[in-house]
């Protein structure tokens, strides 16, 4: 899900009723401005494409906001990266072939739509993708219960369906406002989780936010301590040392964006930069 909004940009807005329903606002325009205007300015090499992973959140719940694109739309960006003669793989054989066409597609959260809307076009066409779990919302912690996010069954559904799992926290918080022991047990306590409720002993880890203000080298060697081989960011250029680049796909990512991104038009950007 899209972080709070940064405090500037709260108080450019103002603290009144209005400035409360105007800032969500402006920050979707000033995303979907940048992101029209990097994708429309990038001009893709032939022949310049290099093995990614992409990092979705829902597929058709619009409460997701900039972080959800519409069931159409993602089986429009399957059916491009197709065509523009991408190869699927998991984010391990991406990390080995770096050089290659490989595309790797994990989502963050958790949320019902990609079992609901996602995976029917992902395992029709044999794709395969990761799931990024919060296990304190499939225990029932989301601020709106099971409305938009799986509990335990449906994450044993994704499973069964093919999908690899992993971790996303315990609650989905900010690490970078977290204590030491705090981050200790978010990363502990959702890896034993997974393990407890789905026999998944996962050693991958995907940043909440994902972004580079989200996570630095002390939460990067609490990982490793905690047994994960992978953390993935939500950034490429950006991005801690030590994790892995996954690019941001957007609710703005019509084709013309879309085929950007995959060629790297937004490897310097960030959601919050």
């Amino acid at each position: 899900m899209s972080r709070s909004v940064p405090e500037s940009l709260r108080s450019a807005v103002g603290s009144t009723r209005l400035g409360q329903v105007a800032y969500p606002h402006l920050v979707k325009g000033r995303l979907g401005v940048e992101r029209w205007s990097l994708g429309l300015r990038s001009r893709p090499a032939a022949g310049a494409a290099r093995a990614r992973i992409v990092a979705y959140h829902s597929v058709g719940t619009p409460e997701w906001g900039v972080n959800d694109v519409t069931p159409a739309a993602f089986e429009r960006h399957l059916q491009l990266a197709v065509d523009d003669g991408w190869t699927f793989a998991t984010p391990s054989e991406v990390l080995a072939r770096p050089d290659e066409q490989l595309l790797s597609i994990t989502f963050d959260d958790g949320v019902r739509s990609v079992l609901q809307n996602a995976v029917p076009v992902l395992r029709a066409h044999g794709v395969p993708a990761t799931m990024f779990v919060v296990t304190g919302w499939a225990d029932g912690g989301h601020e709106g219960g099971y409305d938009h996010v799986l509990d335990w069954y449906g994450l044993d559904a994704l499973q069964r369906a093919g999908m690899e799992l992993g971790s996303h926290s315990v609650t989905h918080p900010d690490f970078s406002t977290l204590d030491d022991g705090q981050v200790r047990r978010e990363l502990a306590e959702s890896r034993a989780r997974l393990t407890r409720m789905l026999g998944v002993d996962t050693a991958e880890f995907a940043i909440p936010y994902g972004q580079s203000a989200n996570w630095d080298a002390r939460a990067q060697a609490a990982a490793l301590d905690a047994g994960y081989a992978a953390v993935y960011a939500q950034a490429v250029d950006t991005r801690t040392p030590g994790t892995i680049a996954r690019t941001f796909v957007t609710a703005f990512d019509r084709p013309t964006v879309f085929r950007a991104a995959l060629h790297g038009a937004f490897d310097g950007w960030e959601e919050w930069s």
